[in-house]
This record gives C-alpha cells, sequence and structure tokens, in this order.
C-alpha cells in the first residue's frame, strides 16, 4: 500500500477524505519509482489552438472597449501599435520559448536552467507572483465581462443591472463548483466554441465594416476628431505608443500557448511545429480581429457608451451585434461570448492547477495538501471572490492589472530568449530578442506607473508564495528527499561483499592517503572499529543544495587501499538516511553510520545551513530523518557520533 493509500484509509472526517481524493505522491520517498506523466490523448495543432483560443480570442469580448476608453479616437492606431509588437515581438519570442521548452514548462523553465541554484528558483518565486496575478485576474475579469453580457441584453429585466458583483460572483462559484465536482479540460468543447464564437465575430465585425463602407461620412468625422486632436501624424504615434501599454490584454494567449504544447500529437519535433503553427495562426487571427474591431467599434459607437455604465462598456462588440443584427442574434453573440469567457477562466484556473505541483512541491515549497486539487480550486476561488470586491466586479478597474500580469510573463519570456540566444552565441539573435526585451520593459514599466494595482496584487501574490515556501520548505525539511536510488556495480559488489554494515561519514577533502588513514584510526579510537571489519566510507557533496528532491546515484571506488561509496544529494542528512534504509532493505541487515562530528556553535546558524546549504548539524539531523521515516525503533538504522 503506497504512503498516499494509508493515508487515505486513516480515519478523519468525510469531509477531509473528499477535500484530499487524489492527493499525488509526493516526490522524495526512497525506493519509490518515478511516476512516468501519462500523456492523456493528444490532438491536431489546430485543434490544440482552440484551447489556447478560449482565452486568447475571449479578449474580444473587452478589448475593443478597453482600447477605445484609453485611447479613445486614436484606439485604431494604438491598436494597430499593439498587432506589430505581437507579430514582430511576442510571436517570435514564443516561437523560441516553444522550441527550448517544448514540454510545456514555457520561459520559467528556461530562466530557471539558465540561473541554477537558489538565483533561479527565487526568480521563479517571484515570477509565480505574476502569473498567479495574470490567471487570477483573468477567472475575475472574464466573469465580469460574462456579466456585463448577462446585464446589458435587452431581454434581462433592468432591476438587475445593479447586481454585477452578485452575479459575478455566481459565475465564479459556479466555475470553482464544477472544479470541485472534478472537471477536466475537453479540447472539443474548446473548439465548439472557438469556431462559433469565431464565426459570429465575423458576422458582427463584416456587417460593421459594411456599415462604415455604406457611411462613409463617419469615417470622415473620426478622421476630423484626430485632425483636430493631434497636430501631425508623429503626434499620434507618439501618443499611440504611449497609451499602448494599457491594450496589452490582446497579448493574453501566449504563454497558455506554449503550455499546452504538449497536448500536440506527433514526436518532439512535429511537436514544436505544431506549436509554431499554433502560435502564428492565433496571433495572425486575433491581430485582423483587433485592428478590424477597433477600427468598427470606434467609428461607429458613440464615445460616452464607452465609458462606465454606457451601452458598449466591456461589450463593445456585442452593442454592435445587437444595434445591426437585432436582439435575437445579439443574445446569440452575447450567450457565445458568456460561454468563451467563462471557459477562459476554466482554462486559467486549471492552468493554475498546473502550475503549484509543477513548481512547488518540487522545491519542497508547498504544503503536502496543495498536491490535492480540492483544496486549492477553494484557494483560488476564494482569492477571486476578493479580487472580485476590491475591483467591484469593473472590467475597465481590472484590466490594469490583467496587463501587469501578462507584461510581465511576456518580459520573462523575452529575457529567458535573450539569455538563451547570449549563451548559445548566436549574437544577432541575442540583440534582436534583447530589443524586444527593452520594449516589453517599457510597456510593462508605463503600465505599472499608470495604473500600480496590478503590481500591488503581484507583490502580494509573490509575497505569500515567498512566505509560503519558505514556511514548508523548514516544516519538510527532515523528509526523505530522494526519488529513487541507484548503485554502481562497484557499490553493490562492495555492499555485498562486506559482512555487516559499517559506514564512516567522511566529508571529503584532499582525498588522499592520509585523509583516510586518520579517518580510519579516528574509527578505531572513537567506535573501536577495525579497518578488517569491511569498513566502507561515505561521501556526500553537494552540487545544487537549492534541489528539494532527486535521484541519488552511489559510485564505488576504491583509493589508497580503502573502500569509498561517493554520492551526489541536495543534503547530507537526507541522503544519507535514504540510503541506510534502501541498503536494509536490499540486505536485510541493520546499516550503521557513524560520525566524529557534531555543529559547535548557534543552533539557529546550523539550521539555516542545513536548510540553504544542505549541510548544518548532520548526525542529529541524520537521525531524525531516520526517525520520521521508519517509526519502529527495532528496524530503524543506528547512528552513531563520537
Amino acid at each position: 500500500m503506497t504512503e498516499v493509500d494509508q493515508r487515505a484509509a486513516m480515519p478523519g472526517t468525510a469531509l477531509r477524505r473528499w477535500l484530499l481524493k487524489g492527493l499525488q505522491h509526493p516526490e522524495g520517498l526512497a525506493n519509490q519509482a518515478p511516476q512516468e506523466e501519462d500523456p492523456g490523448h493528444r490532438h491536431k495543432w489546430w485543434q490544440v489552438m482552440c484551447l489556447t483560443g478560449v482565452d486568447y480570442f475571449s479578449t474580444l469580448g473587452y478589448q475593443p472597449g478597453i482600447a477605445a476608453l484609453a485611447a479613445g479616437a486614436l484606439s485604431p492606431v494604438a491598436t494597430m501599435l499593439l498587432v506589430a509588437l505581437t507579430l514582430i515581438g511576442a510571436l517570435p519570442t514564443y516561437r523560441a520559448v516553444a522550441e527550448q521548452s517544448p514540454n510545456g514548462l514555457g520561459s520559467l523553465s528556461m530562466l530557471e536552467r539558465l540561473l541554477p541554484g537558489w538565483r533561479g528558483k527565487l526568480l521563479v518565486l517571484f515570477l509565480l507572483g505574476f502569473v498567479a496575478t495574470a490567471f487570477i485576474i483573468t477567472i475575475t475579469l472574464s466573469a465580469a465581462d460574462a456579466t456585463a453580457h448577462i446585464l446589458h441584453n435587452p431581454f434581462v429585466p433592468h432591476a438587475w443591472e445593479s447586481w454585477q458583483v452578485p452575479v459575478t460572483l455566481m459565475l465564479i462559484a459556479a466555475l470553482g463548483g464544477v472544479f470541485l465536482a472534478g472537471f477536466s479540460e475537453a479540447i472539443s468543447i474548446a473548439v465548439v466554441l472557438v469556431a462559433v464564437y469565431l464565426l459570429l465575430n465575423v458576422i458582427v465585425v463584416g456587417t460593421a465594416l459594411l456599415r462604415v463602407l455604406a457611411h462613409p461620412e463617419q469615417v470622415t468625422g473620426w478622421q476630423n476628431t484626430l485632425s483636430s486632436d493631434y497636430s501631425s501624424p508623429i503626434a499620434m504615434v507618439a501618443v499611440a505608443l504611449y497609451v499602448m501599454p494599457k491594450l496589452a490584454l490582446g497579448l493574453s494567449g501566449f504563454e497558455t500557448g506554449v503550455a499546452v504544447m504538449p497536448l500536440v500529437k506527433g514526436d518532439l519535433a512535429q511537436r514544436i511545429k505544431g506549436a509554431r503553427k499554433l502560435l502564428t495562426t492565433a496571433a495572425l487571427i486575433m491581430s485582423v480581429f483587433l485592428i478590424t474591431s477597433s477600427f468598427a467599434t470606434t467609428v461607429l459607437i458613440p464615445a460616452e457608451e464607452f465609458a462606465e455604465g454606457g451601452s458598449a462598456n466591456g461589450r463593445a462588440l456585442a452593442y454592435l451585434a445587437h444595434l445591426y443584427l437585432g436582439d435575437w442574434f445579439g443574445t446569440a453573440y452575447d450567450l457565445s461570448t458568456i460561454a468563451i469567457l467563462w471557459f477562459a477562466g476554466a482554462s486559467a484556473l486549471a492552468g493554475l492547477l498546473n502550475i503549484v505541483p509543477r513548481y512547488l512541491p518540487r522545491y519542497g515549497m508547498a504544503p503536502d495538501w496543495t498536491r490535492a486539487n480540492r483544496p486549492m480550486v477553494l484557494v483560488f476561488t476564494a482569492i477571486a471572490f476578493l479580487i472580485t470586491f476590491v475591483f467591484g466586479a469593473e472590467v475597465d478597474a481590472q484590466s490594469g492589472a490583467y496587463a501587469t500580469g501578462i507584461l510581465a510573463l511576456i518580459l520573462s519570456a523575452a529575457v529567458a530568449v535573450t539569455l538563451s540566444a547570449w549563451h548559445r552565441r548566436h549574437i544577432r539573435s541575442a540583440v534582436f530578442f534583447g530589443i524586444v526585451s527593452l520594449v516589453f520593459a517599457y510597456a510593462t514599466v508605463a503600465n505599472i506607473i499608470e495604473r500600480p494595482d496590478g503590481l500591488v496584487i503581484a507583490l502580494l501574490f509573490v509575497l505569500a508564495i515567498v512566505t509560503i515556501s519558505l514556511i514548508s520548505r523548514a516544516t519538510r525539511s527532515t523528509e526523505l528527499r530522494v526519488t529513487s536510488i541507484h548503485l554502481d556495480d562497484c557499490a553493490r559488489r562492495f555492499i555485498n561483499e562486506a559482512g555487516e554494515l559499517y559506514l564512516i561519514a567522511n566529508e571529503p577533502h584532499a582525498r588522499d592517503a592520509k585523509e583516510y588513514v586518520d579517518k580510519a584510526r579516528e574509527a578505531w579510537e572513537l567506535h573501536r572499529l577495525r579497518t578488517g571489519e569491511g569498513l566502507l566510507f561515505l561521501e556526500v557533496t553537494i552540487p545544487d543544495a537549492s534541489e528539494f528532491a532527486g535521484e541519488l546515484h552511489v559510485v564505488g571506488e576504491e583509493r589508497h587501499g580503502f573502500r569509498i561509496l561517493r554520492m551526489q544529494s541536495t543534503t547530507v542528512a537526507n541522503s544519507i538516511a535514504a540510503l541506510l534504509l534502501h541498503l536494509r532493505d536490499q540486505t536485510g541487515k541493520t546499516p550503521h553510520v557513524y560520525f566524529h562530528w557534531a555543529a559547535e556553535g548557534n543552533p539557529i546558524g546550523a539550521l539555516l545551513r542545513y536548510l540553504i546549504f544542505g549541510g548544518g548539524d548532520v548526525p542529529p539531523l541524520t537521525r531524525e530523518v531516520l526517525r520520521q521515516a521508519e517509526p519502529d525503533a527495532d528496524r530503524r538504522p543506528l547512528v552513531h557520533v563520537g
């Protein structure tokens, strides 16, 4: 019976058992084979694109209105600059990410690889705050915009117009309820939603453009407004560049696009090729819709209707659908928009549920219950409720926080691609992506200065993640942190030829004959162990203490007439404990490990050295790890300290 099964069988409340149902195996258990990841069903790239599209394309529900509020009559110009940034900057960046991180880990894993050790992990923890901001605000903003489409529908009673917050909370609660019941993303649903939504948008935008062609005086009026407000085309471009960061919501699908790469059918090369097609096709489709919808809504909708309380606020294309195609078609468009916005929230929540087990538990920086989906659904739903109350379920009010999260993610991707190109000596690519990084850095900083609420929310997430992570790492520090143990032939021979298993812990330095002779003499003086008793020296080195768990490879070596077992691990104490338990299970003997040292000085300093550098006061820590891993004292390997 596995540890998870045993835990499930333990007495407890029905609620606890329900919440922890499906709790995944914790990593780091010695003698437990790594679980193979279920690849699931794979799909053609255009089908997977629809899963990305529920997030990316759904922004058409609110993007034209937000652009009009941010840029006014200049909205089409600012949108064209956004499209240029999409096709020239974001698209090449994420095509490169797809090539270098084809397993769906995205730009965060690239930065983790490029910056090993604690630097990379702390940076990932920091960026996870912006990831959480982007995904949580996706849920709340999409629900708020779906609510706007519901309440502004002509068939809905006017008395409901003040129910923005309650209806939004109901949508979020329904989303959480579906996940609590056991929701799994279905690409077939995404394909249908995206196909219907894009078709209806083609009809609405096409009708609006025909209306513009039929009434050229409206275009003339828009041009006159631009001429009166701006002295020259250069001034228009300058202002458009200034307001363009506010339109960053139109870039929301790229990180999702690389996250769903494992679902693309084919081998690794085909997956990369399919992901690039996915990203390119989605960007081109969205670019066309962004430009045409921005132009049509700016020209045809009075400016006051975009403001808070206006009929086009958060639903500009729906406004045109009702105006030119009738309330029945408009209602069908509303229902399609509500469905895809709701599914965009589902996609975001699924993304959050994937991110937590993908990073934090691997760092040892998540409580045990975060491996179960249902508690995390409750946590994320509660946070979404809080965000909804803070922003009053207003689409425009949340757009700044959403843009901050999106821009921070794209900036991190651009920086990761730049560093990767530089390390590979691809100088031209490094210069190009360096320029892209500077552009996105400008957009991110400008958005934060203009609307700092997004940064505040992101920093709150960062603070919460780092605090919980460090507390979790400390409380989990005495777990077995080895996923599997492998002994080479030489090490296995040493073990088989040994009588009793006496292991002398040695901190390797010069590794010369004097070091081992002195150590053998010390073993006799402190523990009365003779060299002829088949002593084995045990040496542990720590290449990267920031890692929490991993495989343990034990290498046998004969040096200066002494037999040595060498291994690398993230911590000394945990790896020694894991090896002792492994040897006990494999040989049926009780292993003994002998230490001659104990840490001197402040015990708090020893604890910090253990948590950060993997060393610390090794003998008592080894015994504590063994005590927790093996409750039966009669079966527990023995620790001796001189």
